[in-house]
């Protein structure tokens, strides 16, 4: 489950920075712009592999070869990754529009 693996990496991510710990430093690089954007391209095929992952459990789940605990697992990750990319999407073109806002 890749969304649960995320979580948890997030989990243990924030509990490192909040355990006294000191901040990791985060090394700049010259092509952030398309580090970025691969980022997002990788965020978007991830999307669409959960869709097809669960198009391919509801498949099998129609002949009869698939668990429905399976497909239901499988629609459910499909779910949060599109939500995910959606509130991602909102909340960059909300940063997006209060760029635009500001005067210079």
């Amino acid at each position: 489950m890749a969304s649960s693996n995320f979580a948890a990496g997030a989990y243990a991510a924030v509990q490192g920075l909040t355990s006294g710990r000191a901040t990791p430093r985060v090394q700049p690089t010259q092509s952030a712009g398309e580090n970025f954007a691969g980022l997002l391209g990788q965020a978007i095929d991830t999307v669409g592999d959960a869709g097809r992952r669960a198009d391919a459990q509801a498949i099998t789940a129609v002949t009869g070869k698939a668990n429905v605990v399976d497909v239901v697992t499988a629609v459910a990750e499909s779910e949060t990754a599109l939500q995910t990319m959606v509130a991602v999407r909102d909340r960059m073109l909300s940063a997006y529009e209060e760029i635009m806002r500001m005067q210079i």
